[in-house]
C-alpha cells in the first residue's frame, strides 16, 4: 500500500485509501492483514518450484495473478493509472506495454541468462530488478510478485537468490538508492545472498496458478 496517485481514478472505495476487493473490505490495515494471510502461503507454495522455463511478462502476469486473484478482480493486469511512492513516480501506466516488451525480450535474448557466469549473472539480475521496479506494472503486489520471479530466474539459471534471508530494511534501502541510479548497495546485497543452486527445478507439478483459473 502507500502509493500516491490520482483519487478520481485509483479503485478505491470513495473516500478511503482501501482498495476496492472481492471481500469488500473497506479498512486499509484490516485489508493489509487479509493481504498477506491469503498471499503467504501462495508465495510459499510458488517457491517450492518453477512453473515454467519461459519467464517471459506473461509468466510473470501469472504469477501476479495467482497470489492476488483471491482479492482483487484485477489481479494479473497492468495498471491502468500513474503512482508514485516516497516522491518516486513509476512508469507512466501507457508505457508500461512498450517498455516491458523491451526488457522481457532482453531476457529471451539472454536465454533467461542461463549457462553465464556468477558475476555475468548478477550483473543482470541487478539490472533486471531496478528496471523491474521502476516498471511497477501492477495497481498492489508489485514486490512479491518481483522477487518470486527473480527466484525462478535464479533457479532457472542454476543459482539460489534468497530474497528470505535478505534484510527488508536493507532491500528497502537498495530498492530506493538503485532507482536514483546509485547500485552500490543492491550488488553488495545480492552478491551476499547468490549461491550455486545444485538442485534441478522441479517441473513435475503442475503450476499451482491453474488451480485459481
Amino acid at each position: 500500500m502507500g502509493y500516491t496517485l490520482d483519487p478520481i481514478e485509483d479503485g478505491c472505495y470513495e473516500g478511503t485509501t482501501c482498495l476496492i476487493n472481492k471481500l469488500d473490505i473497506r479498512d486499509e490495515d484490516i485489508l493489509a492483514k487479509m493481504e498477506m494471510a491469503i498471499v503467504t502461503p501462495k508465495m510459499a507454495d510458488l517457491e517450492r518450484y518453477i512453473g515454467s522455463n519461459i519467464l517471459n511478462f506473461d509468466y510473470y502476469r501469472e504469477i501476479h495473478r495467482y497470489l492476488f486473484c483471491d482479492l482483487y478482480d484485477w489481479a494479473g493486469q497492468v495498471r491502468t493509472v500513474n503512482i508514485s511512492k516516497k516522491g518516486f513516480s513509476f512508469v507512466d501506466h501507457e508505457r508500461i506495454e512498450s517498455i516491458s516488451n523491451a526488457v522481457f525480450s532482453r531476457l529471451t535474448e539472454k536465454q533467461y541468462l542461463v549457462g553465464v557466469t556468477r558475476d555475468v549473472f548478477l550483473s543482470e539480475i541487478v539490472h533486471f530488478y531496478d528496471v523491474t521496479n521502476r516498471l511497477h506494472p501492477f495497481r498492489e503486489g508489485n514486490g512479491r510478485t518481483q522477487r518470486i520471479f527473480i527466484s525462478h530466474l535464479a533457479q532457472n539459471a542454476g543459482f539460489n537468490l534468497d530474497f528470505l534471508s535478505m534484510d527488508h530494511d536493507e532491500l528497502m534501502i537498495a530498492t530506493i538508492q538503485s532507482a536514483q541510479g546509485v547500485y552500490d548497495v543492491l550488488f553488495r546485497l545480492f552478491d551476499s545472498h547468490l549461491k550455486n543452486f545444485d538442485i534441478k527445478p522441479d517441473r513435475s507439478k503442475r503450476y499451482p496458478g491453474d488451480d485459481a483459473r
